[in-house]
């Protein structure tokens, strides 16, 4: 059956979505605010609304045969039910996403953690789309770090959805206290936030007078990216994203060992930081892991960047309508 597929990618700010047609390809998309203080009923009807708009504004009489959304948490990927959406209020808890938007929308959707969502679009659309039977690890590294594995092409999920949570291995048994209740998890020491973190103590403390330059001395506006833009300038810059960077390479080289996969993927703000992040990351696996020669094992920024999550949601809608 041929048709159009509506991909979600819910966030605690912005909902984006696009409109996809039956080879991937997007037709239109858009993104609105969240609003998720207004709570999930009208979160979802503002979902609702942004699919109908788009759909009519390509004015295609194809029908709409599949939906599938990204969320930022743990779902029940059979009902379609959120179990537990840590940084939206409530936490919307046992919401029946799928089938409210199923009713409304009159196809079947299927939902999925943003960040497994996120890989799925790199395996059908970045770069498993030339490797079919890749087996790959995902680092998404942003605000925080989530992760993604998929075996001979195919995404996997576990039992609980809850497969390839790779922010919250331990690298530091005794290190920084994570969200997530653990110590020394690699969200702790190498996200986005962390990493701002690290330069903004520098900063502070008179140890990073180009950073404070570029940011006018200004903390909020400390970032990776400005992180980077300065650490040929900032020596103890350059050390905390090197630091940062050994974190994630010990993270792979974990990933490596046990999996060996064809590749690396690392996607999020943090992998702005280019080859001073790959390389290094390339360099601690070679070091790191002495079981077998891991020269075959690649690792790459992802293809897709920030779109990543939104063709997951696509690639998801399209299991859903033929599934």
């Amino acid at each position: 059956m041929t048709g159009l597929y509506a991909g979600v990618d819910l966030g605690g700010t912005t909902i984006k979505v696009a409109i996809a047609a039956a080879d991937g390809d997007i037709l239109a998309q858009d993104q609105v605010s969240t609003s998720s203080h207004l709570g999930p009923s009208a979160v979802l009807n503002s979902m609702g609304d942004v699919i109908g708009r788009l759909k009519s504004q390509i004015a295609a009489t194809s029908p709409l045969i599949g939906v599938g959304i990204g969320v930022p948490g743990l779902v029940d990927i059979e009902t379609g039910t959120t179990k537990f959406l840590p940084n939206l209020p409530t936490q919307w808890r046992n919401i029946p996403v799928g089938a409210i938007l199923q009713q409304r929308l009159g196809c079947p959707v299927r939902l999925l953690n943003d960040v497994r969502a996120a890989t799925l679009g790199e395996l059908r659309f970045g770069h498993g789309k030339r490797e079919p039977q890749l087996t790959m690890a995902f680092f998404s590294i942003g605000t925080g770090v989530g992760g993604g594995v998929a075996l001979k092409g195919d995404l996997w999920l576990g039992p609980l959805g809850a497969a390839g949570e790779l922010g919250h291995q331990t690298i530091v048994p005794d290190g920084p206290r994570c969200g997530c209740g653990n110590r020394g998890c690699l969200e702790a020491l190498a996200s986005g936030t962390a990493i701002a973190a690290q330069g903004v103590r520098l900063m502070r403390s008179g140890l990073a007078p180009a950073l404070h330059a570029l940011v006018d001395g200004n903390a909020d506006r400390v970032t990776t990216r400005e992180m980077t833009a300065v650490a040929d300038q900032d020596p103890l810059v350059h050390e905390a994203l090197v630091d940062a960077a050994i974190a994630i390479g010990i993270a792979a080289a974990n990933v490596v060992t046990i999996l060996h996969p064809d590749l690396i993927v690392l996607g999020g703000g943090v992998a702005e930081m280019g080859t001073l992040l790959t390389d290094t990351v390339q360099d601690v696996i070679t070091c790191r892991v002495g079981m077998f020669p891991t020269d075959q094992v690649r690792v790459e920024r992802s293809l897709l960047g920030e779109q990543a999550g939104l063709c997951g949601a696509v690639a998801l809608a399209m299991k859903a309508a033929h599934t």
